[in-house]
């Protein structure tokens, strides 16, 4: 349900308000007064506000206005990709072009090459480029400079690799992606294939040895892990081996490796290499954890978990469960025992202290235009509901936040701000149906007004009358008496 916040600048948009519509266009994208995020909205809000502004400009003063730069701006922090289809995509074509041609370089030029270049060359998304290449034949050829107006999506793309080869040179935040598209999309070298299929063949050191020096990253993984052994004891092996190793490992890293980012965490370690620090070897473990590699998820989860005392986050242990849950969704066993010390587990609610509570509750909720519930009983239907499938306390039932206990893995139950001494409890989220309880609740409790539940008293007031509401309504001794 939306907020009110939201519907009030829905409603001043629709009437034509040009700042109402731009933060209409900003909550689409950043997902403010939790309304869901979706690109392809913004465009139109932006879309409307753009032309709202330009009608009541001189043509001559468009180019220079204040206010259609900064739209322009707005519009360069959009997907382009995932707005095709839409019907101001347009509109978002011709804006995305004309700030990749503006003759001072900015951010949002920046910004709007690396949309187009992701768009008509990135290997992701071949389906809209297909697409696309029908869109341009149908387009009016009213934009001549640059091939714009070309009815040939390969002009366009190569536009678009000129942007990329710009993009990966420079310094600005789209670099490292742009070099890794430019990765990507390299062509297949016949060179290399023979060469890798020679070491695979033959075992040939000479061979895998020439793959890795002209590029190739998994020669470069395989060459770095044959040279510091790190599956058996390396106990006696030599510095010079280790930074031979570490040399090519690093490459391949560079190139996106996660077992390469592994290995040289695990080389930073060896108290015989010449380099060795800990806090790299932490370093490059973390990145190998950020490219999902199992082994340095549990590891990272473990560190901070370990650590958990000397961190500054607001509910320990929260970070740690993240990573070794990640660890544990791949399969590592060691990640399940040190999983159970950190999140609590409550898979089955016919067990738990709400069970029969929470079984009125849900005939209420489904039953809920025939009873016509109050808007605070029907979020307290809801609080019982979840406290019945995490297994709440009493406290935790009546004073949890309810918008801000789901996070990807598992709910954060923390009173603190009523009751300072009652710590935070971390609970695995285990079955589709503590999921669909915490969407449901979600949902509702979005839409309702603040401060309706009031203080703690009034909680368990209330609390008391609709238990005792629920349990004469809907239990089986009152529908027996009822029948007879």
């Amino acid at each position: 349900m939306a907020s009110r916040e939201f519907l009030k600048i829905l409603s001043s948009a629709r009437l034509g308000d040009v700042s109402a519509q731009q933060q209409l266009a900003n909550a689409y994208l950043t997902g403010v007064f939790k309304t869901p995020i979706q690109p392809a909205n913004a465009l139109i809000w932006l879309e409307k506000s753009y032309f709202s502004i330009k009608n009541q400009i001189p043509e001559d003063q468009i180019s220079s206005n204040a206010e259609i730069f900064s739209i322009y701006t707005q519009i360069s922090t959009i997907p382009l990709a995932q707005t095709f289809g839409s019907p101001a995509f347009d509109f978002g074509w011709d804006a995305f072009w004309r700030l990749a041609d503006t003759k001072p370089d900015s951010t949002a030029k920046l910004a709007a090459k690396w949309r187009l270049v992701d768009l008509l060359i990135n290997p992701l998304h071949k389906e809209i480029q297909e697409q696309l290449k029908e869109w341009i034949k149908k387009r009016p050829s009213n934009l001549p400079s640059l091939n714009r107006g070309s009815a040939d999506l390969g002009d366009h793309q190569k536009i678009a690799k000129q942007y990329l080869e710009e993009l990966a040179q420079g310094v600005s935040e789209f670099a490292a992606s742009a070099k890794e598209l430019l990765i990507k999309l390299q062509p297949k070298n016949e060179a290399l294939s023979s060469l890798w299929k020679e070491w695979i063949d033959s075992q040939d050191e000479n061979a895998l040895l020439r793959a890795a020096e002209l590029g190739l990253t998994i020669a470069r993984l395989t060459l770095g892990l044959r040279l510091a052994q790190l599956d058996s004891s390396t106990d006696n092996k030599s510095n010079a081996s280790l930074k031979k190793a570490a040399h090519w490992l690093d490459l391949a890293a560079k190139d996106g490796d996660r077992d390469a980012w592994y290995a040289l965490g695990e080389i930073y370690r060896r108290p015989q290499f010449s380099g060795y620090n800990a806090a790299e070897s932490d370093r490059c473990i973390d990145r190998a954890a950020d490219l999902a590699h199992p082994q340095a998820q549990f590891r990272k989860g473990a560190n901070l978990w370990r650590k958990r005392e000397k961190t500054d986050e607001q509910v320990r242990g929260l970070q740690a469960s993240y990573w070794v849950w990640h660890a544990h969704q791949q399969g590592v066993a060691e990640a399940k025992e040190l999983l159970g010390k950190i999140l609590e587990s409550c898979p089955n609610p016919k067990k738990n202290e709400w069970s029969e509570l929470a079984q009125f509750a849900e005939q209420a909720l489904n039953n809920h235009a025939e009873h016509k519930l109050d808007e605070d009983w029907l979020l307290l239907c809801h609080r019982l509901v979840i406290a019945n499938q995490f297994n709440f306390t009493k406290a935790e039932l009546l004073l949890c936040e309810v918008g801000q206990l789901q996070h990807e893995h598992c709910v954060v139950v923390d009173i603190r701000w009523e009751l300072p001494k009652i710590l935070p409890r971390l609970i695995q989220i285990e079955t589709i149906q503590q999921r669909r309880a915490l969407l449901a609740a979600g949902k509702v409790f979005a839409g309702s007004e603040i401060g309706v539940e009031g203080n703690l008293r009034q909680r368990r007031y209330r609390f008391d009358r609709v238990t005792s509401w629920l349990t004469t309504t809907f239990s089986k001794n009152s529908l027996t008496t009822e029948t007879s």
